[in-house]
């Protein structure tokens, strides 16, 4: 049976949710079907990412400031402040589910998009919308929840797997207690779960120099990005 060719469509320019005055331009390409798991490898590893049924890169016309950021696993080494945080939290109950909306993660959700992300395109999700983000995926994917001894979820990571890592696809939490620092500790967890794993890297999106948004980033080391075809190790000052 012949196979048909994959597809690549690019967007129209629109404003760069990273940078102020800059305009951002995507490559997109379909990933249902019976190779999806397949290809979103490939494309993973050459940078895309994935969001529903669709995986992207940028390829915005005068800009090249997203470099699409890996962790190698085993290499790995925490700061000192890292290595606090992970011990402060060793309390944290953790659980591995399918990818299964409930309205209690919503509920985080939408707390956490008021305070962080109050311009964003999520917003103004609808549960139907929210749903779709967490349930519209053609490969493997997980949601990890994170929960204080009483219960409370305080962290949600969806999350794909891969044949040589995990990509974190989206993080949200609760932001009332800064100092706590949830999104650095999920990564430290996922790293965690990456090595008990056996998997190489763990693949964390876009690290864009600039933006406040990702500066968070480029405290894991060490780490890699993809530029002029390959993975090579990110280097900016500690």
């Amino acid at each position: 049976m012949q196979h048909r060719p994959q597809l690549f469509y690019t967007t129209e320019p629109a404003p760069c949710p990273y940078l102020p005055n800059r305009m951002e331009r995507k490559v997109l390409t379909d990933l249902s079907g019976p190779d999806a798991a397949s290809l979103h490898d490939r494309l993973s590893q050459a940078g895309f990412r994935r969001s529903h049924t669709i995986a992207y890169a940028p390829v915005c016309m005068d800009c090249r400031a997203c470099k699409p950021m890996r962790l190698p696993v085993a290499l790995f080494q925490p700061s000192r402040t890292q290595q606090r945080l992970w011990k402060r939290h060793q309390d944290i109950k953790i659980t591995i589910a399918a990818p299964v909306p409930t309205q209690e993660q919503f509920v985080l959700f939408q707390a956490y998009q008021k305070n962080r992300h109050t311009d964003g395109d999520m917003a103004h999700m609808s549960w139907q919308e929210y749903a779709d983000l967490i349930s519209n995926t053609p490969v493997e994917t997980i949601v990890v929840e994170f929960r204080t001894p009483a219960d409370q979820l305080i962290c949600v990571s969806l999350v794909d797997v891969m044949s040589d890592g995990l990509s974190a696809v989206y993080t949200f939490y609760d932001t009332t207690i800064t100092a706590e620092s949830w999104g650095t500790f999920s990564i430290l967890w996922l790293l965690h779960l990456a090595e008990q794993r056996g998997y190489l890297h763990l693949y964390l999106g876009y690290y864009v120099p600039g933006s406040q948004k990702m500066a968070y980033k480029a405290k894991f080391r060490p780490a890699e990005i993809f530029q002029g075809g390959h993975w090579t190790p990110l280097n900016i000052p500690a």
